[in-house]
Parts: structure tokens; sequence; C-alpha cells
């Protein structure tokens, strides 16, 4: 699991439920059809918005960011030069026989064992790279867009209070159940926003740049392979993709089979 997602959804969650029960009773912060405006009316807008398996991918591909740790890309690293020596050894043909759950992974192995150019390999893996950028944005559009829709209808409801509550002044038992209709809302869609859909929309974009990154590296890694195929200068080109903070020497990679 993201740990750093994780602290920050239970201490963001903490500090705000501590703080409603600090300041009284709690039941005073649930209003039905203030969520019924707020939740349903998010959730309408988007459906409108955008097509339901779009909707459905990107609530799924929340749960895998937040469910899965990152991909290191010295690993990415390192398994384009295992591919090396693996050629260097048994020839470009052996790669095709490469067991790997990796698809991106897969297509670079077979090009390279079919004999494709580096033209034809760096056209058909930036294709798939450009592809997967584009469905990554429709996700990541679906979140920011729920993060503008949630405080948008906390507005409207807290019209919606605000009409009430002056349409009964002569009675002031509606007084009270509108005005909290009218504050809620803008609470739960400015709650929503801020904690949720914003946060989860920038986790899932941190994750697309390092998901590019591997992909990229992947991809200069099989145009290597088939222009000198030296280790150490694979290693050379591809660690420079990542920051040398962050990059693992080349003696102290896994590169076993």
């Amino acid at each position: 699991m993201d740990l750093a997602s994780f602290v920050g959804i239970i201490s963001g969650l903490s500090l705000i439920i501590s703080a409603i029960f600090l300041g009284g009773d709690s039941y005073n912060f649930i209003n039905i059809p203030g969520l019924m405006i707020v939740f349903g009316g998010t959730l309408a807008t988007t459906l409108i918005t955008f097509q339901f398996r779009d909707v459905y991918a990107a609530f799924k591909a929340a749960y895998f960011v937040f469910s899965k740790d990152k991909e290191d890309p010295n690993q990415a690293v390192a398994t384009m030069i295992k591919l090396s020596r693996i050629s260097r050894r048994q020839g470009l043909l052996h790669l095709a026989s490469v067991k790997t759950r990796s698809l991106f992974l897969k297509k670079a192995c077979g090009l390279l064992a079919d004999g494709s150019s580096e033209e034809v390999i760096r056209a058909a893996l930036t294709t798939e790279i450009q592809s997967l950028q584009m469905r990554h944005f429709i996700v990541q559009d679906v979140f920011r867009k729920m993060g503008i829709y949630a405080p948008a209808f906390g507005m409207l409801g807290t019209l919606i209070g605000l009409v009430q509550m002056l349409s009964h002044l002569q009675d002031p038992s509606h007084i009270g159940p509108a005005m909290a209709t009218a504050l809620l809302t803008t609470f739960y869609g400015s709650f929503l926003s801020t904690l949720f859909f914003l946060p989860v929309a920038g986790k899932l974009r941190s994750r697309t740049v390092i998901e590019i990154m591997n992909l990229e590296i992947i991809r200069e890694g099989a145009i290597s392979i088939l222009n000198n195929n030296n280790p150490v200068i694979i290693y050379e080109t591809l660690s420079s993709f990542i920051s040398s903070r962050l990059r693992q020497p080349l003696d102290q990679m896994n590169l076993k089979d």
C-alpha cells in the first residue's frame, strides 16, 4: 500500500473528525438533503460528462494507486540490462521467449526478436506511450472534474437552503433545518473536493509520470540493445532518466536472470 496516501487520508480525516467532536454534537454535521445534493449531484454530473466505463476505470485506477506501491525505475533499468546480457549470450531471437507480465516489455522484446529497425521500434513503442498518456489523462480528469463539481453543488445546496429559509421566515421552526442545509452542503462539497477528489487526481498524475518514465526506459533500453548491446553503456544511458540521488549503482543491482 502507498504509505504516504494512507497517512495523508487518515491524518486528514482524524483532524477534521476530532475538530467536529471537540466542537459539540457530531449529529449536527449530518444532513440528508445536503448529502443528496452534493453526492448525488456530483455523481450525476460526472456521468453526464464522461462515459460510464471511464468513471469505472477512474475509481478502479484510484484503488490500485492507493493499494500498490509505485514501481522503482531502477528495476526497469536492471530488467533491460538483464535482457542485454541474455541477447549477448543467446541472440536477439531468444528475447521472444522472455516471460513478463508487462505487455509493453513483451512488445519491445518481440520487436527486437523480429529484427525490427530502430525507427520501427521507436515509433511502435512511442505510440504505446502516447496512448497510455491519453488514457491516464481521462482517468485523472474524472477526479479533477469531481473536485470542481462537488464545491459547485455545495454552493447550489447553500442557495436552496437560503431560499427555503427565507420562504419560512414566519415559521421559526423551519429556519434551523434550512440554514443547516445551506451551510452543510458547502461543507460537504469542500470536504470531498479538498480531501479526496483533488488529491486522488494529483496522486494519479504523479503515478503516470513514473509509469511513463519506466516505459521510456524500456523503449530506450530496447534501442540500446539493438544498437550496441553493451550492459555498461545501457546502464549509463538509462540511468540518466533517474535522479542521481535515487540512482542505484550498477554493481548493486540485482542482475540475476
